[in-house]
């Protein structure tokens, strides 16, 4: 956690902690999801997105405001694509990475889906918007792992950031959004892709994130930038 807290772009440490307090949860969130409709038919598709996501002409391509041009260009501008997440997640040698069976692929699916949800919920990849989105995250899927990394992002930005932005409850924002919104890991997300944003949001019940945009004029109203100032 140290480390993650020195650099939040070092995700193998996400991993990392994920990994060591998450316990069964994956397996019961799997559990979960296999009694829905739609996840028996998200797992008999077997869908890997990564090639999807980084192919990024036909996204480019979808209407203005589509949930797959906005996604294009938010991980253009990031600098970011989805077989890097997957690089960074098979860092550390693990065995268990070796049993191609259903419980792996729905493991990929919740790590190639999140920075979709950064689209869909509408929390950026600044150091609050991770935090808030990791709170969102627990809700939909419970895990102690994602749950400690949301508390102590949160825990930090609040040392640095002014005390009017009220971070505490922008990270209660997300978790309270996340059980209000469908689960986005049971939706087709091939599907998505050239729907309109605004219209997905609606179907979905994702609310919008109005604190963390509240937290951000705050700080910029101290004159700071968000992005710095906000740096767990």
């Amino acid at each position: 956690m140290q480390r993650l807290i020195a650099n939040k772009e070092d995700t193998e440490q996400v991993f990392h902690i994920i990994e060591s307090l998450n316990g069964s949860s994956t397996l019961k969130d799997f559990e979960r999801f296999m009694a829905t409709e739609q996840g028996q038919a998200q797992l008999r598709k077997r869908t890997f997105l990564p090639p999807i996501l980084d192919d990024h002409a036909p996204l480019h391509q979808m209407p203005d405001g589509s949930v797959g041009r906005t996604y294009a260009e938010f991980m253009e501008r990031e600098g970011l694509s989805a077989a890097g997440l997957v690089a960074e997640s098979e860092k550390r040698p693990a065995p268990w990475r070796d049993i191609k069976d259903d419980l792996l692929w729905y493991g990929n699916r919740l790590r190639d889906t999140h920075d979709m949800m950064h689209i869909l919920t509408g929390y950026g990849r600044d150091a609050l918007g991770e935090a808030a989105l990791l709170g969102f995250t627990h809700s939909q899927h419970g895990g102690l792992g994602v749950s400690f990394i949301a508390f102590m992002g949160g825990r930090q930005i609040a040392k640095a950031a002014p005390r009017d932005a009220r971070i505490r409850e922008v990270i209660r924002e997300g978790r309270r959004n996340g059980k209000l919104a469908s689960r986005i890991i049971e939706q087709d997300i091939e599907a998505l892709l050239p729907r309109q944003l605004d219209e997905v949001r609606r179907e979905l019940n994702i609310h919008e994130p109005a604190a963390y945009h509240r937290a951000h004029e705050v700080v910029r109203a101290h004159g700071l930038d968000p992005y710095q100032a906000m740096a767990a």
